[in-house]
């Protein structure tokens, strides 16, 4: 093999992993786990073992949706978003099956240390392996098989549930062992600000979307709608933390997240005026990092009001 093949091979895989999407998968765990110092029952040992499984289901996603993509053949040369291995021809199919199993193994070795370490009862270890599960089916079929709910237009209801509402009210859960109404706003804030990644994804490639069949949430909503329905996503996360904090954490600590508001709302008149499609390519990134901004500050806030100065 030359080196420059062995150069394209390693970076088509790492454009395929996708590592930095990495981080917002971390920042529903660390709000969670924030929200559980708060509480005086963190959990250092569980937290982690939850930030190694939602790393892996992440690249699982990431690696099944190249896949689906390119069998499918939704991801063609004329797309804004940039090409992935297979869709380069890079990585084979066989390869990419291989990696997809790997993923899954290790995952499932992931996930049941984390629920040995952190259920105390038969009936929480047996369900969060069926929520583990569950999540590894929804992480694949988000573009494999023949009727991927990515393509249906459902991927935004699934990154709400999965990057919202379970990945933060579970961490909870492990660490404290109950289910706190409180929780399930932060976990909203974060489920919508993941959300707005995925819409900001689509309404770059909303043509070559629709072109293909690829019926995303803002493919059917058009683009007029699925802009308004951004603006709602970014506003809605800022109201939730909101308030979180003026019913539970009543702490000054706890509008720390507010330094990222002007960058959420910057974007969201951005989103709301413009009318090209390519100019949503570097936006992508920006959602991203103006999300796990705001995920970061509120828990930072969270413990920062806990601790005595």
């Amino acid at each position: 093999m030359s080196e420059s093949h062995s150069v394209s091979t390693t970076q088509a895989w790492l454009e395929s992993l996708r590592p930095r999407t990495l981080p917002l998968a971390f920042a529903s765990i660390v709000c969670g786990s924030a929200l559980a110092f708060w509480q005086g029952v963190f959990n250092p040992a569980i937290a982690l073992l939850a930030l190694l499984t939602a790393g892996l289901l992440q690249i699982l996603s990431n690696l099944a949706n190249d896949y689906g993509d390119a069998v499918k053949g939704s991801d063609k040369e004329d797309r804004i978003g940039p090409l992935r291995g297979m869709q380069k021809g890079v990585i084979t199919q066989a390869q990419m099956k291989k990696a997809l199993m790997i993923t899954v193994v290790l995952i499932c070795l992931s996930g049941l240390a984390l629920v040995a370490v952190a259920c105390r009862t038969l009936a929480d270890f047996l369900g969060f392996l069926a929520l583990g599960l569950l999540a590894i089916i929804a992480a694949i079929t988000y573009t494999v098989g023949t009727r991927p709910y990515g393509y249906m237009g459902l991927g935004d209801i699934s990154v709400l549930v999965f990057f919202g509402w379970l990945s933060v009210a579970g961490t909870w859960y492990l660490q404290a062992h109950s289910l706190a109404p409180l929780v399930f706003l932060p976990a909203t804030a974060c489920g919508l600000l993941a959300t707005a990644v995925l819409n900001i994804n689509n309404l770059r490639d909303i043509d070559s979307d629709r072109e293909n069949g690829k019926n995303t949430l803002a493919v059917r909503l058009g683009p007029a709608q699925a802009r308004r329905y951004h603006a709602c996503l970014l506003m809605g996360a800022l109201a939730c933390l909101a308030v979180f904090n003026l019913v539970w954490l009543q702490s000054l600590w706890g509008w720390l997240f507010v330094l990222a508001a002007p960058l959420l709302i910057k974007q969201t008149l951005f989103v709301l005026r413009e009318r090209d499609p390519l100019a949503m390519r570097p936006m992508l990134e920006r959602t991203v990092k103006a999300a796990l901004l705001t995920n970061l500050l509120f828990a930072i806030g969270v413990v920062l009001s806990t601790v005595s100065f």
